[in-house]
């Protein structure tokens, strides 16, 4: 049975291991539209995935992670390699997003109907390979029951 506490109220962080920061800060801010929260250094960058100051926030590292030690893996079994997230877009706003990555050069997938969230999606990557999602839900939709 399902407990009825819940103690996530999102992300807090998503920490990306990238071959080059000042390369995919670029790409972030400049082609997602990421808000940058820190300077970017040779190992670290930090941008607001949301609003600023809301915690959701998007880590460019150039690795390892920290605290790796307390999460061992077997060895010969890869700890990181590309992922896919998605950032949430107004209806209003899911084509202007679109067109913004194609104008950097950037190949853009879509649109893609996902009936099953009513949604409507766009696809991208990133210099390192990460799978990049616009996501839109219907205008005037409630997330689907199960």
């Amino acid at each position: 049975m399902a407990s009825s506490v819940r103690f996530s109220r999102g992300f807090a962080e998503i920490v990306l291991i990238v071959a080059e920061v000042s390369r995919s800060a670029t790409f972030y801010r400049d082609v997602v539209g990421l808000i940058p929260e820190t300077e970017v250094s040779p190992e670290w960058a930090w941008f607001w995935a949301g609003e600023p100051g809301i915690s959701q926030r998007l880590a460019l590292h150039r690795g390892p992670l920290l605290f790796e030690e307390h999460s061992p893996l077997p060895l010969g079994t890869p700890r990181f390699g590309p992922i896919h997230f998605a950032f949430a877009v107004e209806s209003t706003e899911l084509e202007a997003a679109a067109a913004k990555v194609r104008c950097a050069g950037v190949t853009v997938y879509g649109p893609t109907r996902l009936e099953w969230m009513r949604a409507v999606s766009y696809y991208f990557y990133d210099p390192d390979g990460n799978l990049l999602e616009w996501w839109s839900r219907d205008p005037d939709t409630a997330p689907p029951s199960c």
